[in-house]
Formats: structure tokens, sequence, C-alpha cells
């Protein structure tokens, strides 16, 4: 059957993808989407609160039953191209064998990407055993406490938080919402401070450049 017939463009379309996938791995594009994620994962975390923890769990579990928990988020979308475009091919020959015509192209995707779903998931186990695993970089929020980070929106006083971005051990960036510790102080964009502690999903920092005018420092 001709991939590139009119009925097997969603197929060949998949093909196309995955190959664009593997083109940007070997150039290094993966790498800097993987750093752009990390960073709006850390800027949605520093946002959310105990609810949608709740609701995240859940997403969790739905993810975990499709298989995306066990192997790279790449490398599932990678398997899940190529199954998609193989049992699309698959359900547009028999179709043209049993009805002497192929499916309507985007008939023919819906039933294959219905199939390819828990075929992904099924497959997605025994290959997250097979390859090797990154150790993980997730850390406590509690763990951001002592660290130096940098005001990046706002003026933060007493009662009025400001935006602020810190990097953990892994060097991964997290955006969290700062009021000065000291009540009378104010913090401005731009400035470097130390998060001292936390209250919630506020933390409390002290300017480094007060510090440093301290004569305890």
């Amino acid at each position: 059957m001709d991939l590139l017939a009119p009925h097997n463009m969603p197929f060949a379309a998949a093909l196309v993808l995955m190959a664009l996938m593997a083109v940007a791995q070997m150039v290094g594009l993966g790498d800097i989407l993987g750093d752009s994620d990390a960073d709006f994962d850390a800027d949605f975390d520093a946002d959310v609160d105990g609810d949608a923890a709740i609701q995240g769990g859940a997403l969790d579990g739905f993810f975990t039953l499709l298989g995306l928990g066990r192997v790279p988020l790449a490398v599932w979308l990678a398997l899940f191209l190529l199954l998609f475009a193989g049992i699309g091919v698959s359900i547009q020959a028999l179709g043209e064998s049993f009805t002497g015509a192929p499916l309507y192209r985007w008939l023919a995707a819906a039933l294959s990407a219905g199939a390819t779903l828990p075929v992904t998931a099924v497959l997605a186990r025994p290959l997250g055993a097979i390859l090797p695993r990154d150790e993980t970089t997730a850390v406590s929020t509690d763990t951001l406490v002592g660290r130096r980070a940098t005001i990046t929106d706002g003026i933060a006083r007493e009662g009025s938080p400001a935006r602020a971005r810190v990097r953990d051990v892994h060097g991964h960036a997290h955006y969290v919402m700062v009021e000065p510790h000291e009540r009378s102080s104010e913090i401005h964009a731009g400035d470097e401070i130390l998060l001292v502690r936390r209250d919630g999903t506020t933390f409390y920092a002290t300017a480094l450049a007060e510090r440093r005018l301290s004569p305890t420092v």
C-alpha cells in the first residue's frame, strides 16, 4: 500500500513528525525544549495550591495508565507515532481488502488512535524496564529555604509579595512569591535575596545588599 496515498496522509505525517523529533534530539533542540518545560513546570508549581495538587494526583494516575510514567515523554511520543502509523496503515489495508476501498482517512486515524493508546501503554512497561532511567531531580519546596534568588517582577512589601526566581540544588529554576523578612523593607525587581523562611506558598527573604551592610556579616 502506498504510504503517500491521500487516505494514508495522517500516518505519513506521524512518521514525518517522528523523524523530525529524532533530528531535533540529535542537534540538541530537545535539551532546549526540556529546559523550557522545566521552567514552565516550576512556574506552574509556584502558582498552584493544595486543591490543584489533588487534581494533579488524578492526572498522574491517568498518565501512568497511559504508560507516560514508564518512559521519557519523547520516547513515549515516538512509540505512539510509530504504532499509530503502523496500525493506521494496517486498518486501511484491511478496509481495502474487505470493501475494495480504504476508509475515510480521518475515520481511520480515529480508529488507529483509539487502538494505539492502549498498545503504547502496554509496550511502555517493558520498554521502561529496559531503558536506563535518569536520577530524579525533584526537590521539596522546603529545600529552597536558604538559597539565593532574584526578584523578577514587582516590589516585595509586607502583605504584597513579588515574584522571584530561585534555582534548586540541581540548577532547575523555580518561581516563588516573596515578601521581605523585615516588615519595613522593600525589595525591588533585580535585587538579589536570601530566602530565610516559608509560610505556605509565600517565602520571606532578606535582600543581600542589606546583609552586606550589616556589621554582623
